[in-house]
């Protein structure tokens, strides 16, 4: 693949006498499958040189509250200042601007945002949630259910710096286009009913209330934590896309990933001895851990999920009644006062 003589010359001022052996275009999820999830923001370029393997990222406009170019330059710039801050997160080398001459400069002129981010080797956690879905789960998938717990205590054991980045945060859950307001917005009728999505967005309205003014939550956040941005290497963990300003509740980034196990489990005939067992086994040691009491907020975090998860724009095949089962889970966890972690059971049974 040729590169834009833009991106050639950027690549050559960060990287000086460096040889370009190699480009790769991706998905936004490369090992998924396109069976499974449909959409993507990202635009993705691997590049190998002589100086090592980075990735060349641009955003496409979407509904999901990255219409405007002004949304797209917000994403890219916050993923720049943030990415470094994550424990065990791939580095942003660098964020600019591709001018409409196809040259790649720093941020002010007209064009769209670009990122170029570290690369790195591994397989990705839904690769291996795939699998357990298909048969039982191995002491390895155990082991990393619990790396992951521990992964999320080390992120989550940093309190947050500003009080009012709680309030934004709940906030943002609810109002961001790509968060429950703007998943329920993409809805159709013939796929869900319009008062059974206005119920749970007026039961996540109702949390957003109960947990307003709570900043003494305020911890440091992946938010996005799920298997399609984890990376099992062989030098450990790594991480991708750290999202929203790295600064939240606990629950968003244990909603993120758990809500996962219930996903992939949905064509699962065994539960307890598959992915049940990781959701138990995740559960168990984060909650040993937890500083925050997760189950007491987690309740509209896995609404949101689920309405991605259900969405038929982002996973077209799922059936009827497994988008069903997944809202039916968040429509239980809304409604309880806390969430008990053996309603994923029971979604299950």
């Amino acid at each position: 693949m040729n590169l834009p003589e833009g991106l050639r010359a950027r690549l050559a001022a960060l990287y000086p006498g460096a040889q370009i052996r190699r480009v790769t275009a991706l998905r936004n999820d490369e090992s998924a499958g396109g069976e499974m999830k449909a959409l993507g923001y990202a635009r993705l370029l691997r590049i190998e040189t002589t100086a090592g393997t980075v990735v060349f990222r641009t955003l496409r406009p979407d509904e999901f509250g990255h219409d405007r170019r002004a949304d797209r330059v917000e994403n890219m710039v916050l993923a720049y200042d943030t990415f470094a801050k994550i424990p065990h997160h791939v580095a942003a080398v660098d964020v600019g601007m591709i001018r409409n001459d196809g040259m790649l400069l720093p941020l002010g002129e007209t064009g769209e945002p670009y990122l170029i981010t570290t690369w790195t080797e591994g397989s990705l956690y839904a690769d291996d949630l795939r699998r357990v879905a298909a048969g039982v789960a191995t002491d390895q998938d155990l082991a990393r259910a619990e790396t992951l717990a521990r992964v999320l205590l080390e992120i989550h054991a940093q309190p947050g710096t500003q009080p009012a980045a709680y309030t934004r945060a709940i906030r943002d859950l609810l109002g961001l286009g790509e968060s429950i307001f703007g998943m329920v917005d993409s809805y159709d009728a013939e796929t869900v009913p319009p008062a059974r999505l206005r119920a749970i967005e007026e039961a996540c309205l109702a949390w957003r209330w109960k947990l307003r003014g709570n900043d003494h939550r305020l911890r440091r956040t992946h938010g996005d934590f799920h298997p399609f941005n984890i990376v099992f290497g062989e030098r450990g963990v790594s991480l991708l896309d750290a999202s929203r300003g790295i600064e939240g509740d606990p629950a968003d980034d244990v909603a993120a990933l758990s809500i996962n196990y219930l996903f992939f489990a949905t064509n699962q005939t065994d539960w307890r001895t598959g992915l049940g067992a990781l959701w138990s086994r995740f559960w168990s040691v984060y909650l040993a851990g937890d500083r925050v009491d997760v189950c007491a907020a987690i309740a509209p975090f896995f609404a949101w999920r689920a309405l991605v998860i259900a969405s038929p724009k982002w996973y077209p095949h799922m059936s009827a009644a497994d988008r069903d089962r997944i809202l039916r889970f968040a429509e239980r966890a809304l409604a309880a006062d806390r969430f008990d972690p053996s309603f994923g059971a029971e979604a299950m049974a």
